[in-house]
C-alpha cells in the first residue's frame, strides 16, 4: 500500500521512570532518558514502513539539528521524507515525555508543528498513493482550518484518508472537527479525545453521537482494548495483557497496525484486533518507535494471543 502521512514532525526527550511527578518548585529523578522520534504523525508513518507500507512523509521542519535527527530517524525506517520542507526562519518542536508504566505526561514546544498549512501542500502530492494519514489535529494550528479541504481534495483524487485528532491543550475540543469528519474515513481518538470532543464518557454513546453517512469511528480504549460500530452493530475487541515499559505512542502503533489490515480489506474485527495488539507491543520498548515491529514478527505475536486467549 502507498501511503501518504502529512503531519508534524519533531523529536522527544523522554525521561522515565519517574517515583513521583515534579510539582512546580520541586525537583524529581528518574530511572533512565533518550531522545527519540516524537510526532504522532511520524510515529505512525514509521510503524506503516516497518510493517511494509510503501509510506511517504509531507511536513516541515527546520534546518537544525533536530530537523536533521528526525529526517534521518524516518529515513533509516524507510520512509521516504523527499517532500519534507526545510525552513530556516523556523525551529523544529520538541515534546518532552515525562513517563511511565501506567501513563505519562507531555510537554510540547511546538516550533514548526504549528507552521504547516493547506495551501503548503502541492495539488500534485496526492498521485500514486492509496491513503492518507494525518494526526495531531488540534496541535497544527496552520493545518487545521484547512484539513478539511485537505481531505476533500485526497478524496477527489481517489485516496481513502483517515485522522488521529490527538489531544486538545487548549480543552475547547472543538476546531471544526466535526465538519472535517465528513471528509474522513477513518478516525481514531482514544477515550480522552472521545470524550473531549462528545462531552460523553460513555465510548459507545460518543461512538454513536459522533455516527454520519461516511466515518468509521474507533475508540481506543488502551488496556481495555477498542471498539467501533460496525452498521450499528457494537463491535468490542480486547487488548493483549503487557506489562508496559513505555506508553508513548501506543495510539499511534495502533493506528499503523488497523490500517495495514483495513487498507487490504480485511475484516474489521481482524484490523481491530491486529491494532491492539500492534498498539500493545510497541509499549515494550521506550519512546514511541522503540519496539515496532515487522509484520511477521506482529502477526506470530498476535496470532499466538489469540490462540492462547481462544479467540480464533
Amino acid at each position: 500500500m502507498k501511503v501518504l502521512v502529512v503531519g508534524e514532525l519533531n523529536p522527544d526527550l523522554i525521561l522515565h521512570g519517574y517515583e513521583s511527578f515534579p510539582a512546580l518548585g520541586k525537583e524529581v529523578l528518574v530511572n533512565d532518558s533518550s531522545l527519540v522520534l516524537g510526532s504522532a504523525s511520524a510515529i505512525c508513518a514509521c510503524a506503516l514502513a516497518t510493517l511494509g507500507d510503501d509510506v511517504a512523509f509531507f511536513g516541515k521542519v527546520g534546518c537544525d539539528s533536530w530537523g536533521d535527527f528526525c529526517l534521518q530517524f524516518m529515513q533509516s525506517k524507510g520512509v521516504d521524507t523527499s517532500r519534507i520542507i526545510r525552513d530556516p526562519a523556523l525551529k523544529t518542536g520538541i515534546t518532552v515525555s515525562i513517563t511511565g508504566p501506567a501513563d505519562r505526561a507531555l510537554v510540547t514546544h511546538l516550533g514548526a508543528i504549528a507552521a504547516l498549512t493547506v495551501d503548503d501542500v502541492p495539488h500534485s502530492i496526492f498521485e500514486g498513493f492509496e491513503h492518507l494519514h494525518v494526526s495531531t489535529y488540534f496541535m497544527q494550528q496552520a493545518l487545521r482550518p484547512g484539513c478539511a479541504r485537505l481531505f476533500e481534495r485526497a478524496s477527489h483524487a481517489g485516496l481513502t484518508c483517515s485522522l488521529d485528532p490527538g489531544c486538545d491543550p487548549s480543552g475547547n475540543w472543538d476546531g471544526g472537527i466535526l465538519e472535517t469528519l465528513r471528509h474522513v474515513d477513518v478516525f481514531l481518538p482514544n477515550e480522552v479525545e472521545l470524550f473531549g470532543i462528545t462531552g460523553l464518557s460513555d465510548p459507545e454513546a460518543a461512538l454513536r453521537r459522533l455516527v454520519n453517512s461516511h466515518t468509521l469511528t474507533i475508540a481506543k480504549l488502551g488496556a481495555a482494548g477498542c471498539m467501533a460500530l460496525d452498521g450499528g452493530r457494537l463491535v468490542n475487541v480486547p487488548a493483549m495483557p503487557v506489562e508496559p515499559l513505555d506508553t508513548t505512542g501506543a495510539g499511534d502503533s495502533f493506528d499503523a497496525g488497523f490500517l495495514h489490515l483495513w487498507l487490504r480489506k480485511k475484516p474489521l474485527e481482524d484490523a481491530l484486533s491486529f491494532g491492539t495488539t500492534y498498539g500493545a507491543l510497541s509499549t515494550l520498548g521506550l519512546g514511541g518507535t522503540g519496539h515496532q515491529m515487522s509484520y511477521e514478527q506482529a502477526e506470530a505475536a498476535w496470532l499466538r494471543y489469540l490462540r492462547e486467549a481462544d479467540l480464533t
